[in-house]
């Protein structure tokens, strides 16, 4: 079995969820792959990936909203502080969700259902740039 394989490297971006569900895309297209699977995996420790709503803005902001209250900054037992007062939060965040993404392709393309994204998660508030590699067999 051979693998199409890019690495998408993306700007810096704000604290939040950004979609990038065309740029995947653009790769599914770019391969040979007919009916396979798609692996996103983004090369981070502070931020995360995660499949969402993508019509509704508001879903995107409870979850920032849920997940900045689940892991606040400036807690006292944080030690590993010296990027910031994100810095350990945004190591957290990335524990509790997810790095890696396995999306079926069928017909060429990425079987998402109607309301889904692809989203990078950034956790930091002064991110550099992220890379993802996108897998396709």
């Amino acid at each position: 079995m051979s693998v199409f394989q890019r690495v998408l490297s993306l700007g810096p971006r704000s604290r939040g969820l950004h979609e990038v569900t065309s740029e995947v895309a653009a790769v599914v297209g770019e391969s040979p792959v007919d009916s396979g699977m798609c692996n996103v995996f983004l090369q981070h420790t502070s931020a995360s990936l995660c499949i969402n709503e993508n019509a509704d803005p508001t879903a995107r902001g409870d979850l920032e909203a849920f997940l900045d209250r689940l892991v606040p900054e400036n807690e006292p037992y944080f030690r590993h502080t010296h990027e910031g007062p994100d810095d350990m939060p945004s190591h957290i965040k990335n524990v509790l969700t997810e790095t890696s993404l396995a999306i079926p392709v069928v017909d060429g393309r990425m079987a998402l259902g109607t309301w889904q994204g692809i989203y990078l998660w950034e956790h930091r508030d002064r991110a550099t740039g992220r890379r993802l590699v996108v897998s396709v067999w």
